[in-house]
């Protein structure tokens, strides 16, 4: 049997299975949600099916039940602002000062008082950078000081204005409908943003434009990759402090991102993106509509997380854990798709393009690099860029990934469960990039070296997902406590033979992910 021909029946195969596998889970999940709905937390009426809708997701929540006052936010900041543009011929410098207007007005709403603790510590920031830029220890201090802020916001739950006199006791009444310092976390990635592009201008840069557009197949298209305009270096008054603030409080960005550098966030406000034409930002609109009715879909027949906060989870079958913990993970891919993809949505319409956040779907990701590129891939770009290069890139990744993961934790929350969860990432990324750099030493040619080869990174994309799975359930499902509860759970009677079919399950969408990645290079290669 040819190649060809063997590759067609393994993929008739792996869809066979693959559509057992979804009607066996579906199906189960259904049960599930339908036999303890009584017993679940965060579930509220719902609008289909006269079912109820779990709401127990306190981010989902509560960006659904304002995405009405938003989107209305939403387009009146976007048409005056595009209106002014226009009208005036206003480029960056005239943009910064209108937006700064717009989203002050959006912090005041979001955090009233507040607003003072946001601008006060990003002008001791802007301070730090443009007095100590050209000192040997710039890059210390204005890490040190982002992190400790990152740290005490946290500590502190975002100060109490009785903390500074008790003559500001009485502006704790006005903290604002939004936590200021849960958006700070943004925030203070800006500032770093801000503070080593600005930093790298002062040096002699070691890109060439010229060189990247022969090899970037989308610049050689006459459009803008986001790697130039982050990395083509802008004028020194370019760096001023109403860009800074502007690009620190731009509203379509402030809430949730995506993340921007900022020499890619000032070159779109000089000169909007033209990469999207309106129809292609209208069929991004309408597609986004499209999922908020799955995400919809979702929450009224399934209740993954419901399960998840409820602690019924403890109280089930080894499959059924599988059946909630890979629900959740689901939910919480298309809930982040959903609230990142309407930000960016209406940056574009604002003129400024960033990075997309989920750029690969969450059932598509064999590997952990492949994961974590596409997992918050802004966020991703923005590491890549001020830490791991600066750390020394690819020549220390086994150190560099211990110190990203951690910050990346930190960053996220001081929780023990977000550091287990980074720390079991870490471990399980380590045996990866061994194996890689191992495998990449060797070139394969004969047919039955790459059939050996296919099977075994089949297999070790099973283990993977496995690895995956067990670290995200840590960190946002049953927390380091519940690991002992896991592992004893899975190695009993009952199941072991759940283990092994989900590992089965696993290698086999391993291979279907092989075939949908050689489909997608045959396509770019006509």
């Amino acid at each position: 049997m040819s190649n060809s021909s063997w590759k067609r029946w393994e993929f008739l195969f792996i869809i066979l299975y693959a559509l057992a596998f979804f009607f066996v889970f579906i199906r189960w999940s259904l049960q599930l949600s339908h036999d303890h709905s009584r017993s679940l937390y965060g579930l509220r009426p719902g609008w289909m099916s006269n079912r109820l809708n779990d709401l127990s997701d306190a981010q989902w929540r509560n960006f659904r039940g304002n995405l009405p006052i938003l989107t209305l936010v939403m387009c009146f900041f976007t048409f005056v602002a595009n209106i002014l543009r226009y009208h005036y011929c206003l480029k960056g410098r005239g943009m910064s000062f209108i937006w700064i207007i717009l989203s002050l007005c959006y912090l005041s709403y979001l955090h009233e008082a507040c607003v003072i603790f946001v601008l006060s510590i990003a002008s001791a920031n802007y301070f730090i950078v443009k007095t100590f830029a050209r000192s040997p220890y710039y890059m210390s201090m204005l890490w040190i000081f982002n992190i400790t802020f990152l740290i005490l916001n946290r500590v502190y739950e975002g100060y109490s204005f009785s903390l500074f006199g008790g003559c500001l006791a009485f502006l704790d009444n006005y903290r604002g409908t939004f936590r200021w310092h849960i958006c700070f976390n943004l925030v203070v990635l800006r500032m770093i943003s801000y503070g080593c592009d600005y930093h790298w201008s002062n040096k002699l840069t070691h890109f060439d434009q010229k060189k990247h557009m022969l090899r970037c197949h989308f610049c050689s298209s006459g459009r803008t990759c986001y790697h130039v305009l982050q990395e083509r270096s802008m004028q020194n008054d370019k760096y001023s402090f109403n860009m800074y603030v502007c690009y620190l409080t731009y509203a379509p960005l402030y809430i949730a991102g995506p993340i921007v550098s900022f020499n890619a966030f000032a070159t779109q406000l000089d000169a909007p993106q033209k990469n999207y034409s309106v129809g292609q930002i209208a069929w991004y609109g309408l597609r986004w509509i499209l999922s908020l009715l799955l995400m919809e879909t979702v929450t009224h027949f399934f209740y993954y997380n419901a399960f998840a906060i409820s602690g019924l989870w403890r109280q089930l079958s080894p499959f059924e854990v599988f059946i909630i913990g890979y629900g959740v993970l689901n939910f919480m891919w298309l809930k982040f798709f959903l609230i990142w993809r309407y930000f960016r949505f209406w940056s574009l319409i604002g003129g400024i393009e960033t990075p997309e956040n989920m750029p690969k779907c969450i059932n598509n990701c064999y590997n952990l690099e492949g994961f974590w590129k596409n997992w918050h891939a802004s966020f991703n770009k923005w590491l890549v860029r001020y830490m791991y290069i600066p750390l020394g890139g690819s020549q220390r990744k086994l150190l560099n990934v211990w110190v990203i993961f951690t910050f990346v934790a930190i960053w996220h929350d001081l929780e023990w469960k977000l550091l287990s969860w980074a720390w079991l990432t870490c471990l399980f990324f380590i045996p990866e990039i061994l194996v890689k750099s191992s495998v990449n030493s060797f070139q394969l040619k004969c047919a039955a070296g790459m059939f050996i080869h296919r099977e075994l990174s089949a297999i070790a994309g099973a283990v993977t997902i496995t690895c995956l799975m067990v670290a995200n359930l840590v960190g946002y499902v049953i927390g380091p406590s519940g690991i002992n509860w896991l592992i004893s759970r899975f190695l009993q009677k009952d199941g072991m033979p759940v283990l092994s079919v989900l590992f089965v399950s696993f290698y086999v969408a391993t291979k279907l992910m092989f075939h949908i990645r050689d489909a997608a290079e045959k396509n770019c290669q006509r």
